[in-house]
């Protein structure tokens, strides 16, 4: 039997999905579909077929995931099935409703399609973002994307990027488009890209703090017990003074970094920090290995 806070939860959860799709679809209308741009993914393809005869997004949208869409329930969970097809549903009625209001077609008084481009790209990533955040998914490439990332250690942003070159690529075949509407459409797409790895990949970027100070029994303390990180300690020696020491090595999330530095201060204000940014960081607290198991060599 459900709880009253897991109903709560995921009634939360599905209200920030629906602000998500009403960000995403409301970009592509205001921004994107009236300046011809053609973004990646399944709305691009819908885009596309629109431009080229008529049809409207909404129907060919709908119509294209439903293949995809079996494909992610199977991998990735009814969990998240249920939440791909309400979001798809959800965007379908969206792609349908939203152009007929004038005022949201012609939103955008910006005659740069370039700059449309942008707008459009960054939106649309900000609302999957939020859709992501809460285990659901637009469908189309976002599920390519998902089954990829739930297996291998990439980015979400390049596999939109790799799976939609070819999409964009196709506008140039349509009649009265050409190479500048490809180019938009891949202005659109790497805005997209950068974007959406920003908003979700930010979260997880972690840095690797390395700690010179005279105190650091008393810094060490410090960090395990009041900031509760783990911190190791490395025998090391001061070249110029020729004093034997330790040098404390922690890792921790971007986030944490101010937080850190600045107790690191009122511990010992006269300590050197130097911080890099570590590329990947797994093990308890972080990220889980991913991949296949390695093989045994056999004679």
């Amino acid at each position: 039997m459900l709880s009253f806070s897991n109903i709560l939860r995921e009634f939360k959860s599905y209200v920030i999905i629906s602000l998500g799709v009403l960000l995403y679809c409301f970009s592509w209308v205001a921004f994107l579909i009236p300046h011809g741009v053609a973004g990646g993914g399944v709305t691009g393809i819908s885009s596309i077929i629109y431009y080229a005869t008529g049809f409207e997004i909404s129907y060919s949208y709908l119509i294209i995931n439903v293949g995809l869409l079996i494909a992610g329930t199977i991998v990735l969970g009814n969990a998240f099935g249920l939440k791909t097809i309400y979001a798809i549903f959800l965007a379908s009625a969206m792609f349908k409703i939203l152009p007929e209001f004038q005022w949201i077609t012609e939103f955008s008084d910006i005659p740069d399609t370039f700059i449309n481009a942008i707008l459009g790209g960054s939106l649309t990533a900000i609302g999957i973002s939020w859709i992501f955040a809460q285990g659901g998914s637009t469908g189309g490439t976002d599920i390519i994307a998902l089954i990829v990332s739930k297996y291998r250690e990439v980015s979400l942003g390049k596999v939109f990027l790799y799976c939609d070159l070819l999409i964009v690529g196709s506008i140039y075949f349509l009649p009265e488009k050409g190479l500048q509407d490809v180019i938009y459409g891949y202005i659109q797409m790497v805005s997209f890209s950068y974007m959406l790895d920003v908003l979700i990949t930010g979260s997880k970027q972690s840095v690797q703090i390395l700690i010179f100070t005279s105190k650091y029994n008393e810094m060490a303390d410090m960090i395990s017990n009041d900031l509760d990180r783990g911190v190791t300690a490395l025998q090391s020696m001061g070249w110029h003074s020729k004093q034997e020491g330790k040098l404390l090595v922690v890792v921790a999330r971007k986030q944490q970094l101010a937080e850190i530095s600045q107790a690191i201060m009122e511990v010992d204000n006269k300590a050197f920090i130097s911080v890099c940014s570590a590329m990947s960081v797994y093990g308890n607290g972080f990220e889980m290995v991913k991949g296949k198991k390695r093989k045994k060599l056999t004679k």
